[in-house]
Protein backbone atom coordinates (compact mmCIF):
# COMPACT_ATOMS: atom_id res chain seq x y z
CA UNK A 1 0.00 0.00 0.00
CA UNK A 2 1.87 3.22 1.46
CA UNK A 3 5.31 1.51 0.31
CA UNK A 4 4.09 1.25 -3.27
CA UNK A 5 2.37 4.49 -3.20
CA UNK A 6 5.45 6.23 -2.43
CA UNK A 7 7.86 4.63 -4.87
CA UNK A 8 5.29 5.87 -7.33
CA UNK A 9 5.41 9.28 -6.21
CA UNK A 10 9.10 9.00 -6.93
CA UNK A 11 9.03 7.71 -9.98
CA UNK A 12 6.93 10.44 -11.44
CA UNK A 13 4.19 8.41 -11.89
CA UNK A 14 0.59 7.02 -10.88
CA UNK A 15 0.56 3.65 -8.54
CA UNK A 16 -1.33 1.74 -11.22
CA UNK A 17 1.66 2.56 -13.70
CA UNK A 18 4.32 1.88 -11.67
CA UNK A 19 2.61 -1.92 -10.63
CA UNK A 20 2.00 -2.49 -14.41
CA UNK A 21 5.52 -1.62 -15.30
CA UNK A 22 6.61 -4.27 -12.63
CA UNK A 23 4.70 -6.96 -13.29
CA UNK A 24 6.19 -7.39 -17.21
CA UNK A 25 9.81 -6.99 -15.74
CA UNK A 26 8.90 -9.67 -12.70
CA UNK A 27 7.23 -11.46 -15.80
CA UNK A 28 10.37 -11.42 -18.41
CA UNK A 29 12.64 -11.74 -15.24
CA UNK A 30 11.27 -14.89 -13.92
CA UNK A 31 12.39 -16.52 -17.54
CA UNK A 32 15.70 -16.19 -15.62
CA UNK A 33 15.14 -19.20 -13.31
CA UNK A 34 13.97 -21.43 -15.97
CA UNK A 35 10.01 -20.72 -15.37
CA UNK A 36 8.09 -20.97 -18.36
CA UNK A 37 4.54 -22.29 -20.06
CA UNK A 38 1.52 -22.36 -18.33
CA UNK A 39 1.92 -19.41 -15.35
CA UNK A 40 -1.13 -18.28 -14.04
CA UNK A 41 -0.45 -14.84 -12.41
CA UNK A 42 -3.00 -13.41 -10.21
CA UNK A 43 -2.53 -9.47 -9.20
CA UNK A 44 -4.36 -7.61 -6.76
CA UNK A 45 -5.35 -5.34 -8.85
CA UNK A 46 -7.52 -7.71 -11.06
CA UNK A 47 -11.00 -6.55 -10.97
CA UNK A 48 -12.14 -10.09 -10.03
CA UNK A 49 -9.52 -9.90 -6.84
CA UNK A 50 -10.96 -6.75 -5.66
CA UNK A 51 -14.73 -7.97 -6.06
CA UNK A 52 -13.67 -10.89 -4.04
CA UNK A 53 -11.50 -9.13 -1.50
CA UNK A 54 -14.81 -6.54 -0.76
CA UNK A 55 -17.12 -9.17 -0.52
CA UNK A 56 -14.88 -11.30 2.44
CA UNK A 57 -14.69 -8.26 4.03
CA UNK A 58 -18.36 -8.61 3.92
CA UNK A 59 -18.64 -11.67 5.10
CA UNK A 60 -16.19 -10.75 8.21
CA UNK A 61 -17.72 -7.94 9.04
CA UNK A 62 -21.58 -9.36 9.04
CA UNK A 63 -19.96 -12.66 11.02
CA UNK A 64 -19.27 -9.36 13.67
CA UNK A 65 -15.18 -9.38 13.37
CA UNK A 66 -14.44 -5.78 12.56
CA UNK A 67 -15.15 -3.18 13.76
CA UNK A 68 -14.20 0.90 13.96
CA UNK A 69 -12.32 2.94 16.30
CA UNK A 70 -9.76 5.70 17.11
CA UNK A 71 -5.85 4.69 17.94
CA UNK A 72 -2.54 5.31 17.81
CA UNK A 73 0.64 3.22 16.60
CA UNK A 74 3.85 2.73 14.94
CA UNK A 75 4.14 1.37 11.39
CA UNK A 76 7.19 0.36 9.60
CA UNK A 77 6.53 0.75 5.69
CA UNK A 78 8.80 -1.36 4.64
CA UNK A 79 7.07 -4.38 6.88
CA UNK A 80 3.84 -3.55 5.90
CA UNK A 81 3.01 -3.60 9.82
CA UNK A 82 2.46 -2.06 13.27
CA UNK A 83 5.33 -2.57 15.49
CA UNK A 84 5.33 -2.37 19.32
CA UNK A 85 8.26 -1.02 21.11
CA UNK A 86 9.25 -4.57 22.01
CA UNK A 87 9.97 -5.20 17.99
CA UNK A 88 12.27 -2.09 17.57
CA UNK A 89 16.22 -1.92 18.00
CA UNK A 90 17.39 0.63 20.55
CA UNK A 91 17.54 2.97 18.10
CA UNK A 92 13.89 2.42 17.47
CA UNK A 93 13.94 1.09 14.33
CA UNK A 94 12.63 -2.11 12.48
CA UNK A 95 15.35 -5.12 12.88
CA UNK A 96 14.60 -5.85 9.47
CA UNK A 97 14.50 -2.02 7.50
CA UNK A 98 17.38 -0.28 10.42
CA UNK A 99 17.42 3.59 9.55
CA UNK A 100 14.29 3.50 7.92
CA UNK A 101 11.58 5.88 10.70
CA UNK A 102 8.50 4.70 11.23
CA UNK A 103 5.36 6.49 10.21
CA UNK A 104 3.32 7.04 13.69
CA UNK A 105 -0.74 6.62 13.03
CA UNK A 106 -3.04 8.36 14.64
CA UNK A 107 -6.61 8.03 12.79
CA UNK A 108 -10.13 6.36 13.09
CA UNK A 109 -10.04 2.76 11.29
CA UNK A 110 -11.42 -0.32 11.11
CA UNK A 111 -10.01 -3.50 13.09
CA UNK A 112 -10.27 -7.15 12.71
CA UNK A 113 -10.78 -9.12 15.91
CA UNK A 114 -7.82 -10.88 15.65
CA UNK A 115 -8.02 -11.83 19.63
CA UNK A 116 -10.66 -13.85 18.93
CA UNK A 117 -8.74 -16.31 17.22
CA UNK A 118 -5.96 -17.63 19.10
CA UNK A 119 -7.40 -20.55 20.40
CA UNK A 120 -8.96 -21.44 17.41
CA UNK A 121 -5.76 -21.42 15.40
CA UNK A 122 -3.64 -23.36 17.90
CA UNK A 123 -6.25 -26.11 17.66
CA UNK A 124 -5.31 -26.32 14.10
CA UNK A 125 -1.91 -26.14 14.33
CA UNK A 126 -2.50 -29.32 16.80
CA UNK A 127 -4.60 -31.14 14.85
CA UNK A 128 -1.60 -30.47 12.28
CA UNK A 129 1.58 -30.76 13.18
CA UNK A 130 3.09 -30.00 9.65
CA UNK A 131 0.77 -27.53 8.84
CA UNK A 132 3.98 -24.98 8.88
CA UNK A 133 7.04 -26.38 7.68
CA UNK A 134 9.59 -26.35 9.25
CA UNK A 135 8.42 -27.48 12.45
CA UNK A 136 10.64 -24.91 14.42
CA UNK A 137 9.02 -22.00 12.53
CA UNK A 138 5.44 -23.72 13.89
CA UNK A 139 6.89 -23.84 17.39
CA UNK A 140 7.89 -20.22 17.24
CA UNK A 141 4.17 -19.33 16.13
CA UNK A 142 2.68 -21.38 18.72
CA UNK A 143 4.49 -19.50 21.42
CA UNK A 144 3.66 -15.88 19.83
CA UNK A 145 -0.05 -16.93 19.74
CA UNK A 146 0.19 -17.84 23.02
CA UNK A 147 1.32 -14.29 24.24
CA UNK A 148 -1.78 -13.01 22.60
CA UNK A 149 -2.97 -11.98 19.57
CA UNK A 150 -3.99 -8.17 19.76
CA UNK A 151 -6.53 -6.90 17.09
CA UNK A 152 -5.40 -4.63 14.04
CA UNK A 153 -6.27 -2.07 11.94
CA UNK A 154 -7.16 -3.32 8.68
CA UNK A 155 -8.03 -0.28 6.82
CA UNK A 156 -6.23 3.51 5.97
CA UNK A 157 -8.29 6.98 5.70
CA UNK A 158 -8.26 7.38 1.88
CA UNK A 159 -6.98 11.20 2.30
CA UNK A 160 -3.56 10.09 3.46
CA UNK A 161 -3.27 6.38 1.18
CA UNK A 162 -5.03 6.95 -1.71
CA UNK A 163 -3.97 3.57 -3.63
CA UNK A 164 -5.89 0.65 -2.53
CA UNK A 165 -9.64 -1.29 -2.58
CA UNK A 166 -12.14 0.73 -1.21
CA UNK A 167 -13.88 -0.14 2.21
CA UNK A 168 -17.30 -1.84 1.11
CA UNK A 169 -19.83 0.73 2.59
CA UNK A 170 -17.30 3.39 3.57
CA UNK A 171 -15.72 5.56 0.70
CA UNK A 172 -13.64 7.43 3.00
CA UNK A 173 -11.36 4.19 3.84
CA UNK A 174 -8.93 1.73 1.86
CA UNK A 175 -8.45 -1.64 2.93
CA UNK A 176 -5.00 -2.75 4.68
CA UNK A 177 -3.20 -4.22 2.62
CA UNK A 178 -2.26 -7.68 3.93
CA UNK A 179 -6.19 -7.84 4.77
CA UNK A 180 -6.83 -7.41 0.76
CA UNK A 181 -4.00 -9.12 -0.78
CA UNK A 182 -4.10 -12.48 1.44
CA UNK A 183 -7.55 -12.99 0.21
CA UNK A 184 -5.59 -13.28 -3.43
CA UNK A 185 -4.60 -17.09 -2.46
CA UNK A 186 -8.60 -18.13 -3.06
CA UNK A 187 -9.65 -15.13 -5.22
CA UNK A 188 -7.20 -16.46 -8.15
CA UNK A 189 -9.50 -19.78 -7.85
CA UNK A 190 -12.47 -17.39 -9.15
CA UNK A 191 -13.55 -18.71 -12.59
CA UNK A 192 -15.23 -16.17 -14.95
CA UNK A 193 -18.13 -15.08 -14.14
CA UNK A 194 -17.64 -15.45 -10.17
CA UNK A 195 -17.76 -12.42 -8.53
CA UNK A 196 -18.91 -13.07 -4.68
CA UNK A 197 -17.30 -15.42 -2.08
CA UNK A 198 -20.24 -17.74 -1.84
CA UNK A 199 -20.22 -18.21 -5.67
CA UNK A 200 -15.82 -18.81 -5.58
CA UNK A 201 -16.42 -21.67 -2.12
CA UNK A 202 -19.05 -23.42 -3.52
CA UNK A 203 -17.44 -23.54 -7.02
CA UNK A 204 -15.93 -26.88 -9.03
CA UNK A 205 -12.43 -25.17 -8.91
CA UNK A 206 -12.64 -23.95 -4.94
CA UNK A 207 -13.67 -27.58 -3.99
CA UNK A 208 -11.28 -29.57 -6.14
CA UNK A 209 -8.02 -27.22 -5.29
CA UNK A 210 -7.98 -25.34 -1.92
CA UNK A 211 -10.77 -27.86 0.00
CA UNK A 212 -9.85 -31.56 -1.58
CA UNK A 213 -6.17 -31.00 -3.02
CA UNK A 214 -3.44 -30.18 -1.38
CA UNK A 215 -2.12 -26.08 -1.82
CA UNK A 216 1.25 -25.29 -0.36
CA UNK A 217 1.84 -21.63 0.49
CA UNK A 218 5.39 -20.28 0.54
CA UNK A 219 6.67 -17.26 2.41
CA UNK A 220 10.04 -16.10 4.07
CA UNK A 221 10.34 -16.03 7.57
CA UNK A 222 9.32 -12.73 7.90
CA UNK A 223 5.93 -13.40 6.38
CA UNK A 224 4.88 -16.12 8.67
CA UNK A 225 2.60 -14.56 10.62
CA UNK A 226 1.12 -13.16 8.56
CA UNK A 227 0.62 -16.35 6.15
CA UNK A 228 0.26 -18.75 8.97
CA UNK A 229 -1.82 -16.88 11.56
CA UNK A 230 -3.57 -13.50 9.86
CA UNK A 231 -4.13 -15.22 7.27
CA UNK A 232 -5.74 -18.58 8.92
CA UNK A 233 -7.77 -16.17 11.36
CA UNK A 234 -9.07 -14.52 8.32
CA UNK A 235 -9.84 -17.79 6.69
CA UNK A 236 -12.27 -18.83 10.07
CA UNK A 237 -13.65 -15.58 10.57
CA UNK A 238 -15.43 -15.78 7.29
CA UNK A 239 -15.92 -19.14 7.85
CA UNK A 240 -13.89 -20.79 4.93
CA UNK A 241 -11.63 -23.71 5.18
CA UNK A 242 -7.88 -23.26 6.31
CA UNK A 243 -4.49 -23.61 4.31
CA UNK A 244 -3.48 -26.95 3.81
CA UNK A 245 0.09 -25.72 4.37
CA UNK A 246 3.10 -23.12 4.62
CA UNK A 247 6.37 -23.73 3.99
CA UNK A 248 8.45 -21.01 5.38
CA UNK A 249 12.18 -19.79 3.76
CA UNK A 250 14.22 -18.30 5.37
CA UNK A 251 16.55 -14.77 3.98
CA UNK A 252 19.07 -15.17 1.14
CA UNK A 253 22.26 -12.67 2.72
CA UNK A 254 24.69 -11.08 1.67
CA UNK A 255 28.53 -13.16 3.35
CA UNK A 256 28.41 -13.30 6.83
CA UNK A 257 24.80 -13.32 6.87
CA UNK A 258 24.45 -9.48 6.30
CA UNK A 259 21.48 -8.24 4.66
CA UNK A 260 21.20 -7.44 1.22
CA UNK A 261 21.58 -3.74 0.49
CA UNK A 262 22.09 -1.79 -2.44
CA UNK A 263 23.13 0.86 -0.34
CA UNK A 264 26.11 -1.46 1.19
CA UNK A 265 26.48 -2.80 -2.70
CA UNK A 266 26.52 -6.34 -1.55
CA UNK A 267 23.56 -7.17 -3.69
CA UNK A 268 24.11 -9.84 -6.71
CA UNK A 269 22.09 -9.49 -9.92
CA UNK A 270 20.42 -13.18 -10.78
CA UNK A 271 20.39 -11.97 -14.56
CA UNK A 272 24.04 -11.51 -14.58
CA UNK A 273 24.59 -14.95 -12.94
CA UNK A 274 22.41 -16.69 -16.12
CA UNK A 275 24.39 -14.73 -18.31
CA UNK A 276 27.81 -15.63 -17.31
CA UNK A 277 26.97 -19.66 -16.27
CA UNK A 278 22.96 -20.34 -17.37
CA UNK A 279 19.80 -21.05 -16.19
CA UNK A 280 20.52 -24.46 -14.80
CA UNK A 281 23.58 -23.33 -12.48
CA UNK A 282 21.49 -20.66 -11.12
CA UNK A 283 18.88 -22.95 -10.10
CA UNK A 284 21.74 -25.97 -9.08
CA UNK A 285 22.98 -23.03 -6.72
CA UNK A 286 19.73 -22.02 -5.02
CA UNK A 287 18.67 -25.53 -4.80
CA UNK A 288 21.52 -27.38 -3.47
CA UNK A 289 23.42 -24.47 -1.62
CA UNK A 290 21.19 -22.65 -0.03
CA UNK A 291 18.83 -23.73 2.86
CA UNK A 292 15.73 -24.42 2.30
CA UNK A 293 14.74 -23.51 5.65
CA UNK A 294 17.59 -21.55 7.13
CA UNK A 295 18.97 -17.91 5.66
CA UNK A 296 22.07 -18.37 3.50
CA UNK A 297 24.62 -16.48 2.13
CA UNK A 298 24.67 -15.81 -1.84
CA UNK A 299 28.00 -14.56 -3.12
CA UNK A 300 29.63 -14.79 -6.56
CA UNK A 301 32.42 -16.25 -5.10
CA UNK A 302 30.97 -18.70 -3.17
CA UNK A 303 28.84 -19.10 -6.35
CA UNK A 304 31.86 -20.05 -8.23
CA UNK A 305 33.37 -22.20 -6.14
CA UNK A 306 30.00 -24.32 -5.94
CA UNK A 307 29.50 -23.98 -9.77
CA UNK A 308 33.54 -25.20 -9.96
CA UNK A 309 32.94 -28.49 -8.05
CA UNK A 310 29.49 -29.43 -8.27
CA UNK A 311 28.97 -29.12 -11.96
CA UNK A 312 32.27 -28.38 -13.81
CA UNK A 313 34.32 -30.91 -12.07
CA UNK A 314 31.16 -33.26 -10.34
CA UNK A 315 28.65 -33.80 -12.69
CA UNK A 316 30.44 -32.54 -15.80
CA UNK A 317 33.45 -34.50 -15.62
CA UNK A 318 31.36 -37.64 -14.34
CA UNK A 319 29.11 -37.16 -17.45
CA UNK A 320 32.13 -37.12 -19.59
CA UNK A 321 34.02 -39.77 -18.38
CA UNK A 322 31.01 -42.30 -18.24
CA UNK A 323 29.61 -41.49 -21.50
CA UNK A 324 33.00 -41.90 -23.44
CA UNK A 325 33.27 -45.18 -22.04
CA UNK A 326 29.68 -46.37 -23.38
CA UNK A 327 30.28 -45.10 -26.77
CA UNK A 328 33.34 -46.55 -27.08
CA UNK A 329 32.34 -49.81 -25.88
CA UNK A 330 28.86 -50.10 -26.14
CA UNK A 331 27.29 -51.11 -29.34
CA UNK A 332 23.36 -49.05 -27.82
CA UNK A 333 21.76 -47.32 -24.80
CA UNK A 334 21.32 -50.10 -22.10
CA UNK A 335 17.69 -50.89 -21.59
CA UNK A 336 16.84 -48.18 -19.15
CA UNK A 337 14.36 -49.35 -16.01
CA UNK A 338 11.31 -47.82 -15.65
CA UNK A 339 11.15 -47.02 -12.21
CA UNK A 340 14.92 -46.45 -11.09
CA UNK A 341 14.82 -43.03 -8.67
CA UNK A 342 15.12 -44.43 -5.00
CA UNK A 343 12.16 -43.67 -2.52
CA UNK A 344 14.27 -41.14 -0.19
CA UNK A 345 14.95 -38.55 -2.74
CA UNK A 346 10.91 -38.31 -3.17
CA UNK A 347 10.92 -38.22 0.37
CA UNK A 348 12.93 -34.92 0.47
CA UNK A 349 10.99 -33.52 -1.40
CA UNK A 350 7.54 -34.76 0.17
CA UNK A 351 9.25 -33.11 3.03
CA UNK A 352 10.02 -29.78 0.61
CA UNK A 353 13.31 -30.02 2.37
CA UNK A 354 14.70 -29.32 -1.60
CA UNK A 355 18.36 -29.13 -0.29
CA UNK A 356 18.08 -32.38 0.96
CA UNK A 357 16.98 -33.71 -2.17
CA UNK A 358 19.53 -32.02 -4.46
CA UNK A 359 22.16 -33.26 -1.88
CA UNK A 360 21.38 -36.90 -2.45
CA UNK A 361 22.06 -36.45 -6.43
CA UNK A 362 25.08 -35.05 -5.50
CA UNK A 363 25.91 -37.96 -3.21
CA UNK A 364 25.06 -39.94 -6.02
CA UNK A 365 27.65 -38.52 -8.44
CA UNK A 366 30.40 -38.66 -5.46
CA UNK A 367 29.56 -42.58 -5.50
CA UNK A 368 29.85 -42.84 -9.19
CA UNK A 369 33.41 -41.31 -9.29
CA UNK A 370 34.43 -43.03 -6.43
CA UNK A 371 32.84 -46.58 -8.49
CA UNK A 372 34.98 -45.37 -11.39
CA UNK A 373 38.03 -45.28 -8.92
CA UNK A 374 37.97 -48.46 -7.44
CA UNK A 375 36.79 -50.91 -10.69
CA UNK A 376 38.73 -49.05 -13.09
CA UNK A 377 36.79 -50.04 -16.21
CA UNK A 378 38.62 -48.08 -18.65
CA UNK A 379 40.95 -51.17 -17.47
CA UNK A 380 38.78 -54.45 -16.75
CA UNK A 381 37.07 -53.85 -19.96
CA UNK A 382 40.38 -54.29 -22.12
CA UNK A 383 40.86 -56.99 -20.03
CA UNK A 384 38.00 -58.64 -19.52
CA UNK A 385 35.43 -57.47 -21.88
CA UNK A 386 32.15 -58.58 -20.62
CA UNK A 387 33.13 -57.40 -17.14
CA UNK A 388 33.83 -54.00 -18.38
CA UNK A 389 31.17 -53.53 -20.47
CA UNK A 390 28.65 -55.11 -17.40
CA UNK A 391 30.44 -52.29 -15.08
CA UNK A 392 29.95 -49.40 -17.58
CA UNK A 393 26.76 -50.40 -18.28
CA UNK A 394 26.01 -50.20 -14.50
CA UNK A 395 27.33 -46.59 -14.52
CA UNK A 396 25.52 -45.31 -17.69
CA UNK A 397 22.16 -46.36 -15.57
CA UNK A 398 23.08 -44.93 -12.52
CA UNK A 399 23.57 -41.77 -14.49
CA UNK A 400 20.09 -42.08 -16.45
CA UNK A 401 18.98 -41.97 -12.73
CA UNK A 402 20.43 -39.00 -11.51
CA UNK A 403 18.94 -37.36 -14.84
CA UNK A 404 15.98 -38.04 -13.78
CA UNK A 405 16.30 -37.08 -10.12
CA UNK A 406 17.57 -33.36 -12.10
CA UNK A 407 14.49 -33.05 -13.73
CA UNK A 408 12.93 -30.58 -10.91
CA UNK A 409 16.21 -29.12 -10.00
CA UNK A 410 17.89 -28.60 -13.38
CA UNK A 411 15.24 -29.45 -16.14
CA UNK A 412 17.68 -28.31 -19.06
CA UNK A 413 20.34 -30.58 -17.65
CA UNK A 414 17.73 -33.59 -17.48
CA UNK A 415 17.47 -33.12 -21.26
CA UNK A 416 20.47 -32.98 -22.01
CA UNK A 417 21.93 -35.51 -20.41
CA UNK A 418 19.03 -37.92 -21.02
CA UNK A 419 19.34 -37.26 -24.74
CA UNK A 420 23.32 -38.05 -24.50
CA UNK A 421 22.47 -41.33 -22.61
CA UNK A 422 19.77 -42.37 -25.38
CA UNK A 423 22.23 -41.83 -28.32
CA UNK A 424 25.12 -43.46 -26.53
CA UNK A 425 27.04 -39.97 -27.30
CA UNK A 426 29.73 -38.39 -25.10
CA UNK A 427 29.38 -34.51 -25.14
CA UNK A 428 31.00 -32.67 -27.90
CA UNK A 429 31.95 -29.86 -25.68
CA UNK A 430 32.20 -29.71 -21.25
CA UNK A 431 28.36 -29.62 -20.08
CA UNK A 432 30.05 -27.19 -17.55
CA UNK A 433 32.89 -25.33 -18.43
CA UNK A 434 35.09 -24.65 -15.42
CA UNK A 435 35.64 -20.68 -15.12
CA UNK A 436 37.53 -18.23 -13.11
Amino acid sequence: GIKIYNKALEAGCTPQAFVDRGFETFKDQIKSFGISGDVHFIRTTDERHIKIAQDFWRRVRDNGFIYKKTYQTKYCVGCESEKTDSELDEQGFCPLHPGASLELIDEENYFFKYSAFGEKILDLYQKNSKFIIPEFRQNEMSEFIKRGLQDFSISRLLTKMPWGIPVPDDADQVMYVWFDALTNYISTLADDGIETLDALVQSTTFQDFWVNGSPTQYCGKDNTRFQAIMWQAMLLAADVPNSHRVVVNGFITADGGIRMSKTLGNVVDPRDIVADFGTDALRYFLLREVSSFEDSPFTRERFLASYNSGLANGLGNLTSRILTLAEKYLPVCPEIPENSIPQEFFDHLEHFDIQKASEFIWNEIAAMDKTIQETEPFKVVKADVAKGKELITDLVLRLYTVARMLNPIMPETNKTLKALIKANKKPEQPLFLRKN
